[in-house]
């Protein structure tokens, strides 16, 4: 492993690539990935052993080398040993290990008239803040091969809603289809990579939508990322330009900003290969020999079955969605787009349409769900109520028939009169509702004034006295003392 492996294997694990993804990009084996993910740095060159026994063979080798790259280093040993070389076998192994000259393998240079192909890949990038945790960022990104047009589209999720929904928003910015579209070996598009001798399985949902929008899609062979290289070129062109110094967002605030840099800067740029703005080739080349959009866009869904729980919710990527609460415990079907969630139920169609939520562990209800539900609640209290009410003697159904014309709110009354009876007594209050009923009064506070009088404390009965006019006459004043007068007078 050289540094430059050591430093390829890391990037790609940055971006969030599993380790069999890592392998396939670098062209190496899983073991290789697994070590050099758990070095915290680059290998460094070690030292050649016996150095100075092969020196003198170091121009010979380098030669031989250039001339005949594929030479082991056992076949180099037995050369040395007729030129008179003393080592052994690992020191020239190590020196061969490091002159031999990197083998790179030779492609095709790949060509593609207008209209004909079309590449296709994710890209990750970092993580943003969401309700209830964080989320990992990816972009879509679509290149037509002749002319390099390029789109991207930001999501929270590389599912199969979303892998659809994007093709359908970039056939829709070109204006046209092409005629295949090169696809990654993501499970989205393919569920099993073709091998010798057998053709690539497809995910069915993707074939339909291929056949609805009129397209071939076609997968790429296992480790050969030379046969996308203008996707895989675009997004390191994405990453290094748009992505470069900006700080992550929400989609919805990057899919603007994209829009913008697409027709700004990434599709009017001078092509490195073409040397051409890939906008003025699309224009005059690539745009008519596009297929047209179909009649319908569409619905780019992902169709799961799923039970409501007892509290009427089903769970999609830990987010609980409501459904009518008399659905609860019923089996439904779930079409997942990548901006809504919407409900079916085999008997009643659409039951439920939200907006698709992207965090985590969040409730999201629509009040009209719960409305049956508290009307059935309410209705059990109220007959509750209501027949507490009627044990309260003869006078109980007379006196509710009439809160129930002369006050509104006649329950919070008749459940005010039960709460005096637990204080008071039934027997009272039932007493106090037959006066109340005589006199016509039909309230809670009145039942309550009533009661309350009559525990008041009355003072008891004593002998009446009345003074006559003749008892009047008798009364004895005593004579004025008229002394004080006169000592004031003196001072």
């Amino acid at each position: 492993m050289n540094k430059e492996l050591w430093r390829m294997i890391n990037e790609l694990d940055a971006e969030g690539l599993s380790i069999r993804a890592i392998a396939l990009r670098a062209g190496t084996h899983r073991h290789t990935v697994r070590k050099a993910l758990k070095m915290k740095h680059p290998p460094a060159r070690s030292g050649m052993r016996r150095a100075g026994v092969i020196d003198p063979y170091r121009g010979w080798l380098m030669a031989k080398l250039q001339q005949y790259p594929e030479l082991s280093a056992r076949r180099l040993l037995d050369m040395l040993r007729e030129q008179g070389y003393p080592g052994g076998y690992s020191t020239v192994k190590e020196c061969v290990a490091e002159l031999r000259p990197a083998l790179k393998p030779a492609y095709m240079t790949l060509s593609f008239a207008p209209g004909e192909c079309a590449q296709t890949d994710w890209g990750v990038w970092r993580a943003v803040d969401v309700p209830g945790g964080r989320r990992r960022l990816s972009f879509f990104a679509m290149v037509l091969c002749h002319s390099r047009m390029l789109y991207i589209e930001f999501f929270f999720s590389e599912s199969l809603e979303c892998w659809l929904q994007a093709h359908r928003n970039a056939f829709e910015y070109f204006g046209g289809v092409p005629e295949r579209v090169m696809v990654d070996n993501c499970k989205t598009a393919v569920l099993k990579p073709k091998r010798s001798g057998r053709a690539a399985e497809f995910n069915p949902a993707y074939e339909e939508f291929a056949g609805h929008y009129g397209f071939k899609p076609v997968a790429c062979n296992p480790g050969r990322p030379n046969e996308k290289g203008r996707v895989e070129n675009a997004v390191g062109y994405v990453k290094s330009s748009f992505l470069a110094g900006r700080a992550p967002e929400r989609p919805e605030v990057l899919n603007p900003a994209a829009t913008h840099w697409l027709e700004n800067t990434a599709n009017t740029r001078i092509h490195g290969t073409t040397g051409r703005r890939p906008a003025d080739l699309f224009g005059e080349a690539e745009k008519a020999a596009l297929r047209p959009l179909p009649a319908g866009p569409h619905p780019c869904a992902a169709v799961r079955q799923a039970v409501a729980d007892s509290r009427f919710r089903v769970t999609v990527d830990t987010n609980l969605y409501s459904v009518p609460c008399r659905l609860a415990s019923r089996r439904l079907t779930v079409h997942l787009h990548a901006g809504r969630v919407a409900v079916y139920d085999g008997n009643n169609g659409l039951v439920a349409d939200h907006p698709r939520c992207y965090g985590r562990n969040q409730q999201i209800v629509r009040p009209e769900h719960e409305y049956e539900l508290n009307m059935r609640m309410r209705g059990a209290r109220d007959a509750a109520v209501l027949q507490r009410f009627l044990e309260l003697g003869p006078a109980a159904a007379p006196y509710i028939e009439g809160l129930r014309e002369k006050r509104f709110e006649w329950r919070s009354h008749a459940g005010r009169i039960n709460a005096l009876a637990e204080i008071h007594g039934r027997d009272e209050v039932a007493r106090t509702l037959a006066d109340a009923v005589e006199h016509g009064a039909f309230s809670s506070e009145y039942i309550q004034n009533m009661i309350e009088a009559r525990k008041r404390a009355v003072p008891e009965a004593g002998p009446l006295h009345v003074t006559r006019r003749g008892d009047l006459l008798d009364i004895d004043l005593p004579e004025p003392d008229l002394e004080i007068y006169k000592e004031k007078k003196h001072d």
